[in-house]
């Protein structure tokens, strides 16, 4: 029997890998790159305010780098992505963490204006960014997206329909990101959250009842943390996630296997 040369413990680590992560002064963006950074990986922060991105990389450390970008401005994002491969000289990881929701209420009262700025944001500009930053890693036969996605895009919601819309369509783009790249080693994953408590989904956890109520329908008892999420992009970003593609990974603390109002 030949000895086991496998180096398991470095099926989490991250060293020398260059990531960008969308939407990451906060929240789970956030989490996921000081994750990452801990993890090895030198890490682009990314949001809208140039003021946040310093801030995140100064308390990042060395291992962090601040490129502002507005995730619903395609020049911005080919800005981004011109910047980032230029100054990393090439990204390794892909996180699309950014999303609007700026419609929170039936669609049958859906602005055309609020369905246009959702699905630009939370779905086409995360294919043009995938389409600028994918073909380099192609190039290097390496690469991992992750689209944070949500478990609305799995189930009906009468109060975030459109958000749904976009969050399910982002599991059919890994899909097809997944079958289009994959012969070059580049893998692409969705995570879909559940209630998590992050700024964004403030309006279903901020009130101490609505908490406690969804709190009591998820099977673990309690709502999501950024953490949690960190943790699960941590693997679909590195060695150990080597033999994923294609997949949606539900972190949802057991939502989607409960029944109540929130799950």
């Amino acid at each position: 029997m030949s000895e086991n040369t496998n180096d398991y413990g470095a099926l989490f680590r991250l060293d020398g890998k260059r990531a960008l992560i969308t939407g990451s002064t906060k929240g789970i963006g956030r989490a996921i790159a000081e994750a990452f950074a801990q993890a090895g990986a030198e890490v682009i922060i990314s949001s809208r305010k140039a003021e946040a991105c310093m801030e995140v990389m100064d308390a990042i450390g060395e291992a962090a780098v601040a490129i502002p970008c507005n995730m619903s401005s395609p020049d911005d994002i080919r800005a981004l992505a011109e910047r980032a491969l230029d100054g990393l000289g090439g990204i390794d990881i892909l996180v699309c963490n950014a999303a609007v929701n700026p419609h929170f209420g039936p669609m049958s009262g859906l602005p055309e204006e609020a369905y246009d700025r959702i699905m630009d944001t939370n779905l086409k500009n995360n294919l043009l960014l995938c389409n600028l930053i994918i073909p380099q890693m192609a190039e290097r036969r390496d690469g991992s997206v992750i689209i944070v996605s949500s478990i609305a895009g799995l189930k009906g919601n009468a109060m975030l329909g459109a958000y749904g819309l976009s969050k399910a369509a982002d599991m059919q783009l890994v899909r097809n990101l997944a079958v289009e790249w994959g012969r070059s080693n580049v893998r692409a994953n969705c995570i879909a959250p559940g209630l998590v408590r992050t700024d964004m989904a403030r309006v279903l956890w901020e009130d101490p009842e609505r908490e406690k109520a969804a709190a009591g329908s998820y099977a673990l008892g309690r709502i999501g943390e950024p953490i949690d999420i960190a943790g699960v992009a941590l693997f679909l970003a590195g060695p150990a996630g080597s033999f994923v593609t294609g997949q949606t990974i539900v972190a949802d603390g057991g939502a989607m296997v409960s029944v109540g109002e929130y799950s």
